[in-house]
Parts: C-alpha cells; structure tokens; sequence
C-alpha cells in the first residue's frame, strides 16, 4: 500500500506549483479590482462570476466527470483554465483589459473547475486506503495553504513591479507543470454499476438519492451549505475590511491572506500528521461554531483593532482547514467512488448557488450598512448553525 504514497507525491507537486500560481494571480486580480474600484459591489460581483457556472454546470459535469477517464478530465480542464488565462494576458498586454474582460475571464475559469475540482476529489479513493482519506485531505489543505501563504504576498509584490500579463502567466506556466505531473502517475477509474447507455437526467437523480436516502449525511451536506451561504459572502470583504475600517494599506491586505494561509497551514498540517480516533461529524459542527466567532468578534473590533483582526483571521484559518479536511473525509468514507463525481458536483452546485445569492447581497448590505456590521451578522448565523447541528443526532449515526 506504500505505492499510494509515491502518487500523491508526484501529483501533489505538480499541484503546488499549479495551486501557487493561481492563488498569485488570484490575489493580483483581486488587489487590482480593489484598488481600481474601492467597492464592495464590485469584489461581490467578480466573486460571482468565479462561482456561478460552476454552480449552474455541476449537476451535468458530475455524471461526466463518473463516465470519462478522471485523468484525462483533469488534464484537460486544467489546460482550458490556463488557455483563459493566457487570452486574458493578451488583452492586458494591448492595454485593452477591463472590469468585463476580467469577469469573463473568471466565469470560463470556473467552467474549468467545475470538471477538474471534483475529478481531482472523485480520483482520490481510488488510490488511497479508505482510512487514510481525512489524512489526506488535510495534507491538501496544507499544499493549499501554503500556496495561500506566498500567493499574497508575491502577488501583491509582482503586481507592483511586473505588467499585468507577466503576473497572469505565472497561472499558465502552473498549470503546465500541473498537467505534466499528472502524466507520470495512473489514476485507475472505478467499475461502473450499471451498463445502461448514459442518461443525463437519470444519473443526476441518482446522485443525489445517493445523499438523500442516508439521512444523516443528507443534514451534513444542508448544514455544510448553510453555513457557506454566510461564510463566503464575507470572506470576500477581508481586503475591503483592511482597507476601509481598519484603514490599513495593501501590505496589510496581502498580511491578513498570509495569516489566513499560515492558519489553515497549521490546521491541515494537524489533520495531516496521523489518523485521529475522533468523530468527524461533531469535529465538523465544532469548527461551525469556531469560525462563527472568529467573524462576529471580527465584526466588532474598533478601526484600532487590526491586530486582533489579524488574530482571529489566523484562528480561523486553522478552523477552515480542519473544518474542510473532515467534512471531505467524510463524503469520501460515505460514498461508492462510482459516483463521487456527481455527490462532489452536486454539493459544489448547492453550495454555490446560495452563496451567489448571498454575494449578490452582501454587496449592497456592506456598501450601506457597514463591513463590520456584515461581519457581527454572519459570525452570529453561522455559530447558531453550529449550535443546531450539535442538536441533530441522526448525524452522528453515519460513518466518520
């Protein structure tokens, strides 16, 4: 079973460099919109043309993603992401690049994602042992957030001292390293059950019988999905949050992503150390609770209080990558691999869905009411979510 190991190395490499140079670019776009609009609306905006095709997209890219070679799928996706991201360092390299470009720029990068994310999630318990799933999913949260850790910071120097399209084709180079990796390793593809010709409507519905027939895994993935209705909406406001109530410059932006990173860097490295006798449903509505706070006292901090921002921005990303380190263990321990394509596509759409609507709002909610007061009624959501789930046993019946 060490063979395992040997893959994960190879892929994860490959996916660092790829993670890396998109949190880079990311954070750059970000940075630029910030800077060249000071708006809310507008941060809102471009987060949901990162989300909404993939929500719209996941129902039918998961029956996909569980009929074609997951490898190839990946290869592929990643390649299309990158190939936007060149198109778009064309338009800025003819100074033609605007607010439009940059969102049709996301919106197609997230068509990419909505094949490669849940291809690369569905691929997993095909080449690990099913005990060591939660491990690895914190070991991803770690490659992530190292990513999160430098992205910032290089992104924020690299957009000072390089051309807009210089920054965006570290991406492409990413995602060519990412693709060649992928080459070196077999990702096997599991056994189908049924050998029916593809029906799309039909395999949509039995994805989600799949949740729905197990009571207990269907209210983890409701709760995991209310509380991304209110946890996504502010994460987007962090920069805004430095820069206007915190007045705070563009290092201290590019300080609080880091401190995020360096939290979940530390959180994914705890659940990635060892296989922990623990059960993952209560750890899951634990960290609801713990993120819930770090917002709402967040939310409360005077224009003085930058460094405590800073400090329940750490907290929380450690809380994050617990968080999503167990609820991943958890789908993967639960689900036949057949059809983990479309429980995680369908899970990405019923997250996003919601968390768009949430995006269309919180820009006009900040913009009129106050960062800080979006941040006070979202911590407190999310922490009475948390409460609620504790008051569900039936969650804890299910394998985790």
């Amino acid at each position: 079973m060490e063979h395992w190991k040997k893959v994960f190395a190879i892929i994860w490499t490959g996916q660092f460099l790829s993670i890396l140079s998109s949190t880079i670019v990311n954070f750059a776009i970000i940075l630029w919109i910030s800077i060249e609009t000071g708006s809310a609306g507008m941060l809102a905006l471009s987060a949901i043309a990162a989300l909404l095709p993939q929500a719209l997209l996941g129902p039918v890219t998961g029956v996909f993603i569980d009929r074609w070679d997951r490898k190839v799928t990946m290869i592929v996706a990643d390649s299309f992401i990158a190939f936007c991201t060149f198109l778009l360092a064309v338009l800025f390299w003819l100074d033609i690049a605007g607010m439009v470009h940059i969102f049709i720029l996301l919106g197609l990068r997230s068509v990419g994602s909505a094949f490669h994310m849940p291809a690369m999630q569905a691929s997993v318990p095909m080449l690990a042992p099913k005990e060591q799933l939660t491990r690895i999913a914190g070991i991803n949260q770690v490659i992530q957030s190292v990513g999160n850790i430098a992205g910032p910071a290089l992104g924020a120097l690299f957009i000072t001292i390089w051309r807009m399209e210089y920054v965006l084709m570290l991406d492409v180079a990413g995602a060519f390293f990412a693709c060649t990796s992928l080459l070196f390793v077999k990702i096997p593809n599991p056994e189908q059950n049924e050998q029916q010709a593809p029906h799309l409507l039909r395999e949509i519905k039995a994805g989600i019988r799949i949740v729905t027939r197990t009571k207990g895994l269907s209210l983890v993935f409701l709760f995991s999905i209310l509380v991304t209705f209110f946890l996504m909406p502010v994460s987007v406001l962090f920069p805004l949050m430095t820069l206007d109530h915190f007045n705070g410059n563009a290092f201290q932006v590019s300080l609080i992503e880091v401190l995020w990173g360096g939290g979940a860097l530390l959180g994914g490295g705890i659940m990635g150390a060892k296989v922990y006798k623990i059960n993952k449903v209560k750890l899951v509505n634990s960290m609801y609770l713990g993120i819930g706070l770090t917002f709402l006292l967040s939310g409360l901090l005077p224009p003085a209080g930058y460094p405590w921002f800073a400090a329940f921005t750490f907290l929380g990303g450690i809380i994050g990558a617990v968080y999503m380190s167990a609820f991943t263990g958890i789908v993967q321990s639960n689900v036949d691999p057949a059809a983990l394509g479309r429980v995680f596509s369908m899970y990405y759409t019923c997250n996003l869905i919601p968390c768009v609507l949430g995006l269309a709002g919180i820009g006009f909610f900040a913009d009129e009411l106050g960062l800080s007061f979006s941040f006070v009624v979202c911590g407190a959501i999310i922490t009475g979510i948390g409460i609620l789930a504790f008051l569900t046993p039936s969650t804890f019946r299910i394998k985790a």
